[in-house]
């Protein structure tokens, strides 16, 4: 299953219009087709305004209609949403939208969004950026209608809005695009949208491990694309190349990281049990006063486990009228394991059988340090006028590492920078996430059969099997506790950290790393053996077996990117054609045209 993560910026300058004669929407059941899953950032008044969100095709210049709303779509997506506005996956009248797409891989889609739903306002005038994410569906619906950009000429500027969707979460490179092309197009319209993917045209392709130059908009953005050999905890990008580039460029530290600290300032004193929580894969609901707050907390949470991945699905701002909405709130099965953000109040009735609850209101300062929120019980949690709080009956595995509280309080009361501290937070949680995970990468590599296991004429040997009772066993002598300080159940965590999706995720991607491993040390024993030798007392039909299943390997090493050098790989195919040439013509003409 593939996901989409979408930004949306809107103009909330001037006045709210009143609904149009055509505003409203379709239950999914009078055929809404099922969306993807994507994340965004949007901008909007009211939380739980926001038009139906629906799918583009790559098509230049065309006209959809946004009753479709299954998801094939490229990388950027602007929606029209209504003001203020829904982030809804419903059916709505169609109407002719154009769009612009930009290749850079994925492509870019850049197009204006209309209003679908109206709803009635609330909360003050100012820009709103939020982010949020839809799962992708098969199937497309064509639009009847044709791109005379009528609408979009006479349409009220407050009736558009402007949405970036995405497979890559790369939350601050997205956002910082948004905040520069928004404001522009809000004044300019379509015309700036053909300036901007003109500009994105021209953009190199984002390889891992290489410092982009992006100019856009008469900036120039600078970012530096994450690379998996990349060392955890390691410094921000270093300005380089910037002799040529006139202007400076705007140096992006990270395309993806949060400031934690902003985010997590109302839980600070309760980060473990969130941590823990993230690494069990709980469902978890995060009420928050704005989409902004609410998107926020949810990346942040999801963001709290690296390296290790949060294999879990979450939905930074989601409403009632996500298709997804009665799977979520039903009482006839466990709630999923998804943490979903939310800031409609009777979320609070349809959700209060969920297990984990955390409520937070507008930030506020309780001497230096910004007022936490308090752990509840669930049955406090009240259907009106809900306090800030941690509403769950969870007890943590692990003890509180206050060192760190003070650490950070510290830092307040120094006006330590938002960044140093995140910086501080940010090592903490990676320590921590280290040491639960380094126990768990030593015992899966003892599992791993030894080299000279491995020989050119038989399968490579199987990966033992991951016996949960051995691994408990190893943790006696190369447990967490040599690496980290905090006290607890460690092996009552483990325990339930098997349980979870998060171990199955790392689980099949370690075993998927290991095998590909065997079948690149099996076909380094292939090239290192003496194939004339081997081949003397064989029959043709093994001979000609070992040449398919040779071919085999070289078309699978290169389909899965097998960790193995090319020189390698080209030696098999010699070795291929020193075989071929041993048979007889007629078998020798049959091998050279399969």
């Amino acid at each position: 299953m593939e996901f989409w993560n979408g930004w949306v910026g809107r103009d909330l300058r001037a006045p709210p219009v009143p609904p149009l004669p055509w505003q409203g929407h379709l239950p999914l059941s009078q055929g809404a087709t099922s969306p993807s899953v994507m994340p965004g950032l949007g901008t909007a008044r009211d939380p739980e305004a926001a038009p139906a969100a629906r799918a583009c095709p790559p098509c230049q210049g065309k006209a959809f209609s946004y009753s479709s709303i299954s998801l094939f779509l490229p990388i950027f997506l602007p929606f029209p949403l209504c003001s203020p506005f829904w982030i809804s996956l419903v059916s709505a009248p169609s109407l002719p939208i154009p769009c612009r797409v930009s290749p850079w891989p994925p492509p870019i889609v850049l197009e204006p969004f209309a209003v679908t739903v109206p709803v009635s306002l609330a909360g003050g005038l100012g820009d709103t950026q939020f982010s949020f994410r839809l799962r992708q569906a098969g199937g497309s619906r064509s639009s009847p209608f044709q791109d005379d950009g009528r609408y979009n000429r006479e349409a009220p500027v407050t009736l558009q809005s402007l949405v970036l969707v995405s497979r890559l979460p790369y939350v601050n490179l997205f956002q910082c695009l948004l905040q520069l092309i928004a404001p522009e197009y809000f004044d300019k319209l379509e015309p700036c949208l053909e300036a901007v993917c003109n500009e994105i045209d021209q953009w190199p392709p984002p390889v891992p491990g290489q410092t982009l130059n992006l100019p856009v908009m008469g900036v120039v953005i600078q970012v530096r694309i994450p690379s998996r050999v990349d060392k955890p905890g390691s410094s921000p990008v270093k300005q380089c190349n910037q002799e040529n580039l006139l202007p400076a460029p705007l140096v992006l530290p990270s395309v993806h990281e949060l400031d934690l600290f902003r985010c997590f300032q109302p839980v600070l004193i309760h980060i473990q049990m969130l941590w823990e929580l993230m690494l069990l894969g709980e469902p978890m609901v995060v009420m928050a006063p704005s989409p902004t707050m609410s998107s926020e907390m949810v990346l942040a949470l999801t963001s709290c486990l690296a390296p290790l991945r949060y294999c879990c699905d979450f939905r930074p701002y989601f409403t009632i009228h996500d298709s997804e909405f009665k799977e979520y709130t039903t009482r006839t099965q466990a709630p999923p394991n998804i943490v979903v953000g939310v800031t409609n109040p009777f979320f609070i009735k349809t959700l209060q059988h969920w297990p984990h609850i955390l409520r937070v209101g507008e930030p506020r300062m309780s001497g230096d340090l910004p007022k936490q929120v308090k752990v509840k019980k669930l049955a406090k949690l009240k259907t009106l006028d809900t306090k800030p709080g941690i509403y769950t009956s969870y007890k943590t595995f692990l003890h509180k590492d206050k060192t760190l509280i003070k650490r950070l309080l510290k830092g307040i009361q120094r006006k330590r920078p938002s960044e140093v501290q995140s910086a501080l937070l940010r090592r903490h949680l990676l320590e921590l996430t280290q040491s639960f995970i380094i126990p768990l990468e030593h015992y899966m590599a003892s599992l791993m059969p030894l080299q000279r296991a491995i020989t050119p004429w038989k399968n490579p040997p199987q990966i033992r099997p991951f016996c949960q009772e051995d691994f408990m066993k190893s943790l006696e002598h190369a447990g967490p506790q040599l690496t980290c300080v905090l006290k607890g159940d460690w092996l009552g965590l483990y325990r339930r950290f098997f349980k979870s999706p998060n171990f199955d995720g790392w689980f099949r991607q370690r075993h998927r790393e290991m095998t590909q491993k065997l079948e690149a040390l099996h076909l380094e024993a292939i090239c290192e053996a003496d194939i004339v030798a081997w081949m003397k007392d064989k029959s043709e039909v093994e001979i000609v077996d070992l040449v398919l299943k040779l071919r085999e390997k070289l078309v699978r090493a290169r389909c899965q990117h097998l960790p193995v050098k090319e020189e390698t790989l080209q030696r098999v195919g010699l070795y291929i054609d020193t075989i071929i040439g041993s048979l007889p013509e007629d078998l020798q003409t049959v091998l050279h045209h399969p």
